[in-house]
């Protein structure tokens, strides 16, 4: 067997050149990400706010692509600044056990030949008056569990020259170390070569799943170096993971980024800007994932009704899902090119996001980290990432009027989809589990907030859960504990404590809101068939009741409404100003719900 890598090769090689040239691609990978920013929040604002018309719009579209652009090069930099980090680690181990095994060779009195042969001197007892002749070893080339190897390592123990022996042990750690850097070598050339573009100017669906590609490729090839990184604490807590992250180096960061952002991305305690990175690139990637494969599906035989059942069986279930998601996506992707908005509307930030089952999304509008007050919203019954543009907007309202009610003081409002949200009222929304199952999960995520808040002062932070999210907040309250100051309860069916005391909030700080013609609060325990407890609206529950001006159980985030204005009150520390209703002239009827 001939090495790819001969021995004056990987002496001569230098592992620093390609780690510098990491460094680089690093480097532009940031410059890529800054110039993406500044085309998304800033230049697009400015148009947004100050120009209008078709010229306006056309130009709006092509910033969006633009900073699509930014965001890919971004992507594909940090990947290729990770792989040579790799390739470079690879050959730096394989150069090491060459130059230990030159240095103990020499140590031992032999010499090493500029093809890797050792040379060993005589030495032995003497055969017929004569001590042993010295002689030459070829570089060892075969496997050790190889016929020839294990054949030249019986040999070395008959041999009447012991430095024989020794010497046989030095080629084969020779060529051990050479074969590692040809396979080095062979392993990664077809991975570097893989990571380039298009020579076009057009990021298309192909280019994102190809970046996919291309990750897997180099996380695959890369593992070893992986593998000697710090790794992420297993069960770790927001402190844990936080702590592990600060210790990183700059080049560690970028590999786990452009390695595993999903791991990174579903990190609490993290910088919220490092996972919003981290979930960008997995929401694009997936995005061309699924519209590729969406376009894939043959079209429904609609003429032909034995056909239209063998393609649904085959298609349709995966298609629904296919189109659910990419509408989520793309609703997601709408939040992103509304900053500058109305309102002044703040960057947003993807804390979380997954396309398994009925998916996951976290979206704040403004950093959490330097914000003086936290709103966590919590979707109830059949909140999904299909409708997830819905529920963004209800914490853009929110935003928007809290904002304005601050005193200057910075706001962040969250949509937490973070759990598996019943499917359906009358089947799934009666079960507690899925409270129970999404607790923790939201319980961390409060905690993680916390921890990774860098303002001079604790934010205060408001919890507001609709519908069945209400339930979720109670578990939360229940199994753990709720890092929260204010909770607020819109068309609650029910919390699973039994008043607003078990809320873990101080006294006071518990909120409720039931519009008219809102069944839910009043019906909602029973007809679910839950045991629930009383609900918010109970006044022995003790919870504040706040006016509301809007109808039915969805609308508490209409803008310009008294429903929404209270909310966003509790929201930036003003409660005192919250308009409260009287009780209404009801008969109380236990466990809890009022009876007219």
């Amino acid at each position: 067997m001939t090495a790819a890598v001969d021995m004056a090769t990987l002496r001569a090689l230098r592992p620093s050149e390609f780690e510098e040239a990491a460094d680089g691609y690093r480097a532009m990978s940031s410059t890529a990400s800054a110039a993406k920013d500044t085309v998304e929040n800033q230049i697009r604002a400015g148009i947004r706010n100050q120009l209008e018309g078709e010229t306006a719009a056309a130009a709006m579209c092509e910033l969006s692509k633009l900073g699509q652009n930014f965001h890919y090069a971004q992507t594909e930099c940090a990947l290729i600044s990770t792989a040579l980090n790799a390739f470079a680690f690879d050959m730096a181990a394989a150069k090491r056990k060459l130059e230990t095994a030159v240095a103990d060779a020499e140590a031992a009195g032999c010499t090493v030949g500029a093809d890797g042969s050792v040379t060993y001197p005589a030495g032995g007892r003497e055969v017929d008056g004569k001590v042993p002749e010295g002689g030459t070893v070829a570089v060892g080339l075969s496997p050790k569990d190889s016929g020839a190897s294990a054949l030249d390592r019986q040999a070395a123990h008959l041999h009447p020259n012991p430095n024989f022996g020794k010497a046989v042990g030095f080629a084969d750690r020779i060529g051990d170390a050479l074969k590692e850097a040809a396979d080095a070598d062979a392993k990664w050339a077809p991975k570097l070569r893989a990571l380039k573009a298009d020579d076009d100017l057009v990021v298309s669906a192909r280019d994102w799943s190809d970046t996919k590609s291309d990750q897997d490729g180099v996380g695959d090839a890369g593992k070893r170096y992986l593998d000697s990184l710090p790794q992420p604490p297993k069960n770790g807590g927001p402190k844990d993971n936080a702590a592990w992250w600060k210790d990183l180096t700059p080049e560690q960061r970028a590999a786990w980024l452009s390695l595993r952002p999903d791991s990174v991305g579903s990190l609490d305690g993290l910088p919220s800007a490092v996972r919003d990175e981290a979930n960008r690139v997995v929401l694009d990637e997936t995005l061309a994932r699924y519209r590729l494969e969406l376009a894939s599906i043959p079209k429904p035989p609609w003429n032909d009704l034995d056909e239209l059942r063998d393609w649904n069986a085959k298609y349709g279930e995966r298609r629904h899902h296919l189109k659910a998601s990419i509408k989520g996506m793309e609703a997601i992707h709408r939040r992103f090119d509304a900053t500058g908005g109305v309102g002044g509307l703040p960057e947003a930030y993807l804390l979380g996001f997954s396309p398994a089952d009925d998916g996951r999304a976290i979206i704040a509008n403004g950093n959490p980290d330097t914000a003086d007050h936290q709103a966590v919203f919590v979707p109830g019954t059949t909140s999904n990432l299909s409708g997830i543009g819905g529920n963004v907007d209800r914490m853009v309202n929110l935003w928007q009027v809290a904002h304005s009610k601050s005193g200057g003081q910075s706001v962040s409002t969250i949509t937490w989809l973070g759990y598996d949200a019943p499917d359906e009222v009358a089947r799934d929304a009666r079960h507690d589990s899925y409270a129970y199952d999404g607790a923790p999960a939201f319980n961390r995520f409060l905690d993680g907030l916390e921890v990774s808040h860098s303002g001079d002062t604790p934010p205060h932070r408001t919890v507001i859960g609709h519908s069945y999210g209400s339930t979720v907040i109670g578990a939360a309250a229940q199994k753990g504990t709720l890092n929260a100051d204010d909770v607020v309860f819109a068309g609650s069916p029910g919390v699973l404590v039994s008043g607003a005391d078990e809320m873990d909030v101080p006294e006071g700080h518990v909120w409720n809101e039931e519009a008219d013609r809102d069944w839910v609060p009043e019906l909602g325990g029973p007809f679910l068939g839950g045991d629930w407890g009383i609900t918010p609206s109970a006044h022995t529950f003790g919870a504040h009741q706040m006016t509301t001006d809007t109808y039915g159980h969805g609308k508490y985030w209409e803008p310009c409404s008294g429903s929404l204005l209270n909310q966003a009150l509790v929201v930036v520390g003003k409660g005192d100003d919250v308009e409260l209703k009287p009780w209404p002239d009801k008969t109380f009827n236990p466990p809890g719900y009022w009876v007219k």
